[in-house]
């Protein structure tokens, strides 16, 4: 199904300079992936401690977008300059899951804790759901239409909306609600798609 996530190459193709240019200076795979789950940790904690602040929300999309790169970074300098490793595998899993969680539950100071917790939920099942059929058939599912560039990017919109103040908590919850629905369906259509493959 479409997903942002086919933007993929191209996305890398840009940040190519950026990857060489980290290598060179000494950064390493595994720092890039810590930094990524550290910032959103603590973007995640400012909106959720400080949601009247309207400038944190219209920084959102921002923050997402620089946390995208970060991702598509570590997996390039992995990749790319030989610095793949068990270790680099899971902190990049392990960091991910924890950075989508960090930051929609930054919702809850907005009276949509509930919403936001199960949204959490959902996206790391979609996220183990992936992992489950790299377990099964040896390849990591990224299948939309919800994976994590897609939320992101409806993160990023959801927040601009919040810095406007046209979200009220039932419209913003209903949102959110919508958003745990998308998860929970990715995560279906990444079972379906492993055990086709196994079959």
């Amino acid at each position: 199904m479409p997903s942002v996530y086919a933007l993929k190459s191209a996305f890398q193709k840009l940040l190519s300079p950026a990857a060489s240019g980290l290598n060179t200076l000494g950064v390493t795979a595994n720092e890039v992936t810590l930094a990524a789950a550290i910032t959103s940790i603590a973007y995640g904690a400012a909106i959720g401690f400080y949601p009247q602040v309207q400038a944190l929300w219209f920084g959102l999309p921002a923050f997402l977008f620089v946390r995208m790169a970060l991702n598509a970074l570590d997996g390039m300098l992995a990749r790319d300059y030989g610095q793949a490793s068990k270790k680099g595998a899971f902190l990049n899993e392990l960091g991910d899951i924890v950075s989508d969680a960090a930051l929609i539950l930054g919702f809850w100071g907005l009276g949509a804790g509930l919403a936001a917790a199960v949204f959490a939920l959902t996206a790391a099942l979609s996220e183990v759901a992936g992992l489950g059929a790299q377990a099964i058939c040896g390849v990591r599912r990224y299948d939309g239409p919800f994976g994590k560039s897609d939320r992101a990017v409806v993160l990023g919109v959801i927040g601009c909306l919040v810095g406007l103040d046209l979200l009220g908590p039932m419209l913003l919850c209903g949102l959110l609600w919508l958003c745990a629905a998308g998860a929970l369906f990715t995560c279906w259509q990444r079972i379906a798609a492993a055990l086709r493959e196994d079959a």
